[in-house]
């Protein structure tokens, strides 16, 4: 393999990588009185008393309760947002995953392609709220993913990251002189995937906070209340020390901060603004 045809081909996929970072949507700048009041707020609500949890019909009623005002609010964004000379599905089928025995929250699609948006809240998650605003919230949040186009970003992400480092495996082999090694292009290329993949998740988790934070203000819910379910008491957390819901996102407190620096944006009456580039 000579040097040009590389080049092109680790060109493109920068090209792609590009493309597809980054969040969508300008996000709020924190100041640090909002990160201070972000820090006490999580203070306080990490020293509340512990709270029992509700029973299984209880937080079934509460997902039942908060899907019918959340639903047509995410959905109408959606298609402000996404559905207007686009294919997109905003029919977002809200689910419960009765399987699942950890406290977890998730978007996904149904089906191959991209198709059948659906989100699935865990029964033990639902039990483990505390109030309606709580479950708005997290349900909010995980409409961001949708609206961020969250998914096809890191589908992308992860094809650059795959054929980046798989063309730079295999130039180094091909320039030291030896033979085109299969097996090391190949995990050189699940490692590109999993690290395009993974490069922008925290700040998507951000985005989908903001999103998460209008669209349940609008539905008429607290989401500074609602947020408050970060900071959950140790006996609430996984094996792992996250609660699975939190594993892979960004720190409790600065989540926190996002929220109230969105609320900051709603009560000053700023739209939600959509980059130049996206």
């Amino acid at each position: 393999m000579t040097l040009r045809p590389i080049r092109l081909l680790v060109g493109a996929a920068l090209s792609l990588a590009l493309a597809a970072c980054g969040t969508t949507y300008s996000m709020p700048g924190i100041a640090d009185e909002t990160n201070s009041r972000a820090s006490t707020m999580f203070a306080e609500a990490k020293t509340a008393a512990p709270r029992s949890p509700i029973s299984e019909s209880a937080g079934v009623n509460r997902f039942a309760r908060v899907s019918r005002r959340i639903e047509p609010v995410a959905r109408q964004l959606c298609e402000t947002e996404l559905a207007q000379g686009k294919a997109v599905d905003c029919d977002v089928k809200l689910e419960l995953d009765r399987e699942m025995q950890q406290r977890n929250a998730y978007f996904t699609y149904a089906e191959a392609g991209n198709r059948s948006p659906v989100i699935r809240f865990s029964v033990p998650l639902l039990q483990d709220t505390g109030n309606d605003d709580e479950v708005a919230f997290i349900m909010g949040h995980e409409y961001g993913h949708l609206i961020g186009r969250h998914i096809q970003k890191g589908q992308q992400q992860a094809i650059a990251g795959a054929l980046i480092l798989g063309v730079i495996t295999a130039a180094a082999s091909a320039q030291g002189g030896g033979y085109y090694d299969q097996t090391a292009v190949e995990n050189s290329m699940e490692l590109g995937a999993m690290v395009g993949q993974r490069a922008y998740s925290q700040t998507y988790e951000l985005e989908s906070d903001m999103l998460g934070t209008r669209i349940a203000h609008a539905a008429g819910y607290d989401p500074v209340k609602g947020a408050q379910f970060f900071a959950r008491d140790e006996a609430a957390r996984s094996g792992g020390g996250q609660l699975s819901f939190w594993g892979t996102h960004p720190p409790d407190e600065k989540r926190m901060a996002m929220v109230l620096a969105t609320m900051e944006q709603i009560q000053g009456q700023q739209a939600l603004t959509r980059k130049a580039s996206q």
